[in-house]
């Protein structure tokens, strides 16, 4: 094992002090300072040991890579000015809040030769990964069907924010299922998006029905929402969240012209016999497989050292997968918004959702 990567956070919010966590735990990384402006947070922070610094100028010279951790408005000048220090970076999901910040972001990066990823974090599971490899074995994709329903308590609305534009399930939760999206199935080059407030009254969506074009050629379904109680989603089937009922249950079936497979469990749809697959004949199905649970976000960062250090990766979300996956969730907010299907390259380059 070389180095550890000395790395910094910038902000020392929730998903902040999550990196930080990590990086205190990790071999791998060696935590150098951590940035947060409001002072009396950082006093209070200090006061505990942490290497807290008021401003990016402040972070020691010996630091080679940063994790962006403010609102999605900074992430786009935070990154700009950590790759123009020569920095690699890992910038928490959303990449930027336009397209056209994301596009300056990657440019930069490319242009400084430095590491970009997008902490789109679902793709370092050791299932994820299984998953897309499984996919394999059942033939060409042909469709997707996907259920994403947790009813968020009441309370989570009492913000003003949490109930004005911009901050229903399409720009808050539905970008996390659209990487894994890509990551499974590929790039997407049109959505079509039907929403509904008809269950809260808020001003934001609390529904939205999703129809899903695919450059392979597959076709998906998803239905998003935080008004409908229901066993069905990432966080339940997974386990992954702590804050969210586990239940086990698979929200995605994904189908190809030799069979099926069902996600997370990966239970496989498959013939066992000779010759046509077709509906006269049924399919066979093995249980899916068991995995460790692992931390995520520690493998996305331990992941990330290894990229610094010169090892290529195929799992990470770079900074052009997440703009892909920005642009695709965008541009479900601008199809309701037009009531229209939306296709690649037509989301406007400062359109921020709403």
């Amino acid at each position: 094992m070389g180095q550890p990567l000395p790395l910094c956070v910038i902000g020392a919010g929730s998903i902040g002090m999550r990196h930080v966590e990590v990086a205190q735990a990790s071999p791998l990384i060696a935590l150098t300072a951590i940035v947060e402006a409001d002072e009396t947070r950082r006093a209070d922070l200090a006061a505990q040991g942490l290497p807290m610094v008021a401003s990016l100028e402040d972070v020691p010279k010996a630091t080679a890579a940063a994790v962006i951790a403010t609102p999605t408005p900074a992430h786009h000048q935070n990154a700009l000015d950590l790759i123009g220090q020569g920095l690699g970076v890992i910038v928490e999901k959303p990449l930027t809040a336009t397209m056209a910040e994301g596009r300056a972001v990657i440019h930069a990066a490319d242009a400084a030769g430095v590491p970009l990823v997008t902490g789109h974090h679902r793709r370092c599971h050791p299932f994820t990964i299984a998953a897309r490899a499984r996919l394999a074995d059942i033939g060409d994709l042909v469709g997707v069907q996907g259920l994403w329903s947790l009813r968020k308590h009441d309370r989570y609305y009492d913000p003003l924010w949490r109930r004005s534009a911009g901050a229903g399930p399409l720009m808050t939760n539905l970008s996390h299922e659209i990487d894994l999206l890509r990551f499974l199935i590929g790039n997407l080059s049109q959505v079509t998006a039907l929403t509904s407030s008809a269950r809260r009254g808020f001003e934001i969506e609390d529904t939205a029905a999703l129809a899903l074009r695919f450059e392979n050629g597959a076709l998906g379904s998803f239905l998003i929402s935080d008004a409908g109680a229901s066993p069905w989603s990432f966080e339940a089937g997974t386990y992954e969240n702590p804050a969210i009922a586990g239940t086990g249950q698979d929200y995605l079936r994904i189908t190809g012209t030799k069979g099926a497979l069902e996600f997370p469990s990966l239970k496989l749809w498959h013939a066992d016999y000779e010759g046509e697959v077709e509906w006269s004949k049924g399919l066979s199905a093995d249980a899916g497989q068991s995995f460790a649970r692992i931390d995520p976000i520690r493998a996305q960062m331990e992941r990330f050292a290894a990229l610094m250090a010169g090892k290529a990766d195929d799992v990470l979300c770079s900074g052009a997968d997440g703009l892909a996956a920005m642009e695709a969730t965008l541009a479900t907010a601008l199809s309701a918004k037009q009531g229209q299907p939306v296709a690649r390259g037509e989301v406007p380059p400062d359109f921020r959702g709403i």
